[in-house]
């Protein structure tokens, strides 16, 4: 169950980021990285049968797709995070051997969210809004530690987590009479 402030990170919402550029520039390269190893290996004499160079031109074209479509991650998840887009962009592209990308997925700032009250960005570990001092995380009763919304007992002092039943009210003819 997550949190309605939690952060969602399934690949899926991860994916929509990314803008129609990058999936069209994967195509684009996928598509010439094929014909051109193709064309290129096959003017060699000793090169392979067409078959195999069919097999090795699509899968050069996809690890090439796939990093151009890896710079365009970055350079959108960059600007999500709140990080200069164009400079990571360039990182992930001129640091060579695929470092640059690394560099990036190793020193890039958490996503920040949003308070549910008034909207304000809030840092990943908080709490409560600095704003509005609205709760963004649910606590344990007893000892006041963050705890997760689905726990039925806190992890830290072992308290039962569920509300309590209001004790029902006694029955009117066992109240006491008030003269």
């Amino acid at each position: 169950m997550t949190n309605g402030n939690q952060i969602s990170t399934r690949s899926k919402d991860e994916l929509r980021i990314l803008a129609p550029w990058a999936y069209y520039l994967f195509g684009t390269v996928f598509v010439i990285m094929t014909v051109l190893i193709v064309i290129i290996v096959g003017h060699d004499h000793k090169a392979p049968p067409l078959p195999i160079r069919c097999l090795l031109s699509i899968l050069c074209g996809a690890v090439l797709g796939c990093y151009a479509v890896l710079i365009g991650y970055i350079n959108q998840d960059a600007g999500r995070r709140g990080m200069s887009r164009l400079l990571w962009t360039l990182v992930a592209i001129l640091v060579p051997n695929g470092l640059g990308i690394v560099l990036y997925f190793v020193l890039r700032k958490p996503r920040t969210a949003h308070c549910p009250q008034c909207n304000a960005e809030v840092e990943p570990g908080f709490s409560y809004c600095p704003r509005c001092r609205a709760r963004l995380r649910p606590v344990c009763p007893h000892c006041q530690r963050s705890i997760d919304a689905d726990d039925k007992f806190c992890p830290y002092c072992g308290g039962a987590l569920e509300p309590v039943a209001a004790s029902p009210a006694p029955p009117a003819s066992q109240l006491p009479l008030s003269s």
